[in-house]
């Protein structure tokens, strides 16, 4: 049985994986948790603008958000090594 050579997509395919293993399911994840704390972050947002006690609500706004920025930034910094 003869191996047939790769032709040049699936070679720059297998270089960026080599590069960078695993970056699309890294991505997967940064998308996905940046949405939830996002959509955490719009609803402690509402809890706030209703009036609930913002001792409680405030801190864990600034979290979600803080979150979500930090996860923006991973993605940033993961694209910017392409």
């Amino acid at each position: 049985m003869q191996k047939q050579p790769l032709d040049e997509e699936q070679m720059a395919r297998l270089r960026s994986e080599a590069a960078a293993p695993g970056r699309g399911f890294r991505r997967f994840f940064y998308v996905a948790l940046a949405g939830s704390a996002f959509l955490g972050a719009f609803v402690f947002l509402m809890k706030a603008i209703a009036g609930e006690n913002l001792v409680e609500t405030l801190p864990n706004l600034l979290l979600q958000v803080g979150v979500g920025i930090g996860l923006v930034w991973l993605w940033r910094r993961d694209g910017s090594s392409e």
